[in-house]
């Protein structure tokens, strides 16, 4: 069974302590340079960054519960617990959007008007530097985690610089030619389709973990096939397999011959979970049920 050691563990709550650094420091960079900078779109990046900011609380509540190794009262561990935080990142990112959305969409219907000035496109492209860095360091450790947490909260990252490259271009086109001034609403409006896209794809992942949903065909076969290539193994069935937390659990019946003594099928079905821990990525736990070929004839 694969276990996330403690450096890498270390190193999830360190990406997201930086992050959460760096998010109180943006939001009041973007309040100032939006109110002084007389830039809309950048006050309501300045709010999107309050909800990175409250999505790294949640991600450093989920990393320290769902990392617990099973108890009496969790027999298979607290992984969930890390799906339900990752799920919460995605409906966060899904609200940011919308409120995004709106507020542009109000801005475009009611011609508003706002003329920005140099010190709006600093704080963007101060913004969107700072984000994408935090967005690549952020994913390259929640892979190496194997955290869908770790890299649902990039997400978050890379959606806050989106929305830093849409108030990037709309204040460059107010200082270009002042009449451009509707295309800072136009580009937050498009940016925050791509913010809701991503949270729906990071909600649905958790739910297909909440409900149990099998993985990919490819995996299946993978698994299939290693079972079957096990010396000793005469057929399988009731292959069943789950996600938890971003890891496998698994269990599957093997046919053996029915004239085999108890020792020996052990020692196949042991084959096969070893076959099966070593061809198979994140499988986390793996139980294989020995059933007698004579009895599969009589049934």
């Amino acid at each position: 069974m694969p276990q996330v050691d403690r450096d890498t563990r270390n190193a999830g709550r360190k990406v997201t302590w930086i992050g959460a650094i760096a998010n109180t420091l943006l939001i009041g960079c973007k309040f100032a340079a939006g109110i002084f900078g007389h830039s809309q779109a950048l006050i309501a990046d300045a709010v999107h960054s309050i909800s990175d900011l409250f999505t790294d609380v949640i991600v450093l509540f989920g990393l320290k519960i769902g990392k617990k190794a099973p108890d009496e009262e969790h027999h298979f561990g607290h992984a969930r617990i890390e799906t339900l935080a990752s799920a919460v990142v995605g409906l966060s990112l899904i609200a940011t959007a919308i409120y995004l959305g709106i507020e542009a969409g109000l801005n475009i219907y009611r011609h508003t008007e706002y003329h920005p000035t140099k010190l709006a496109l600093i704080g963007a492209g101060v913004s969107i530097a700072i984000k994408e860095a935090l967005y690549h360091y952020t994913v390259r450790v929640g892979r190496r985690m194997k955290s869908q947490l770790i890299v649902s909260n990039a997400w978050h990252h890379r959606s806050d610089s989106l929305s830093s490259v849409a108030v990037l271009i709309g204040v460059t086109g107010a200082l270009i030619k002042p009449s451009w001034h509707i295309l800072d609403a136009f580009a937050a409006l498009l940016v925050s389709f791509f913010i809701v896209k991503v949270g729906l794809e990071i909600l649905g992942k958790s739910l297909r973990e909440f409900t149990d949903t099998a993985p990919s065909p490819e995996i299946i076969d993978n698994i299939s096939l290693c079972t079957k290539n096990v010396e000793g193994v005469l057929g399988t069935h009731d292959l069943k397999i789950r996600t938890s937390g971003g890891f496998y659990q698994m269990e599957t019946h093997i046919v053996v011959d029915g004239q085999l003594t108890v020792t020996e099928g052990h020692r196949i079905a042991k084959a096969v979970e070893r076959c099966l821990i070593e061809e198979v990525e994140n499988l986390e736990r793996v139980i294989v049920h020995v059933d007698p070929a004579i009895e599969e004839k009589n049934t």
